[in-house]
């Protein structure tokens, strides 16, 4: 508005400069040049401002049909840019975890789930990324740990079965076992039912007392008892003919 009258007043001047000109004889170049009016600088304008909640919404519909059209890498992008703008949604970030787990990318998986369990160290989901990560890497008694940690909250017996196999493979026998005991207590051992391989290669769900016994069989002979671990494999073997695990540990135990 300063610019506009500004603007007005120099065409006043000039006509009244003109018309001064008409009625004097004489007029020199200086009376005949109308006096500079002083024109403010102009303001810069202000910046527009960002809505935040509609660029989180553009992020969300990008990140959907990245993820829909398998594109994992503009799909990982995006999830960085979301977090940025929500620093603290717990959900984005275990979602980025999740993603560099699924690729196999587990050093960055263990990263972004130790950066979620110190946030929340009981929530299960982020322990057992956690753990399954650190098993990716190789370090299994950080991720039995994990494991651990998870079955105190949960009592979950599937959560118990993974601590006892790991356990085999650290070469933690005795606690092992005491684990598979647990296990074949409980009544659940009869009820749940897990996905393996037949003796012909088709995939079966066999109860989980199948598979516990079979990795009691594995502890036993990790022990150095192999008298012990050819019962517990021809045990199954009575019960279920073509579970292929205890099938093949026997045919392997026989040849030794």
């Amino acid at each position: 508005m300063r610019i506009a009258i500004s603007a007005l007043c120099l065409f006043f001047l000039l006509g009244g400069a003109i018309a001064g000109q008409a009625q004097r004889k004489k007029a020199t170049k200086e009376e005949e040049k109308p006096a500079e009016a002083d024109t403010p600088a102009p303001q810069p304008r202000p910046k527009a401002k960002v809505n935040s909640d509609s660029v989180f919404r553009h992020l969300q519909n990008k990140y959907a049909l990245a993820s829909r059209w398998s594109d994992s890498d503009i799909a990982k992008d995006v999830l960085y840019d979301m977090i940025v703008l929500n620093p603290r949604n717990d959900s984005i970030i275990y979602n980025l975890a999740y993603y560099y787990f699924e690729n196999r990318q587990y050093a960055s998986a263990t990263l972004v789930s130790q950066e979620l369990l110190a946030r929340n160290s009981k929530n299960l989901d982020y322990l057992e990324l956690s753990a399954a990560s650190f098993e990716g890497l190789g370090i299994l008694d950080r991720a039995l740990q994990n494991y651990e940690t998870q079955y105190l909250i949960s009592n979950n017996i599937l959560t118990l079965y993974k601590i006892a196999f790991l356990q085999l493979e650290l070469n933690r026998f005795e606690e092992g076992l005491t684990n598979v005991e647990i296990l074949l207590s409980k009544p659940e051992a009869n009820t749940i039912m897990i996905g393996f391989n037949d003796t012909k290669g088709n995939p079966k769900d066999y109860p989980m007392k199948y598979p516990v016994m079979n990795l009691k069989g594995l502890i036993l002979e990790g022990k150095g008892d192999k008298a012990g671990a050819k019962k517990i494999y021809d045990e199954i073997v009575k019960m279920a003919p073509d579970f292929a695990p205890a099938v093949n540990n026997l045919a392997e135990l026989n040849k030794k």
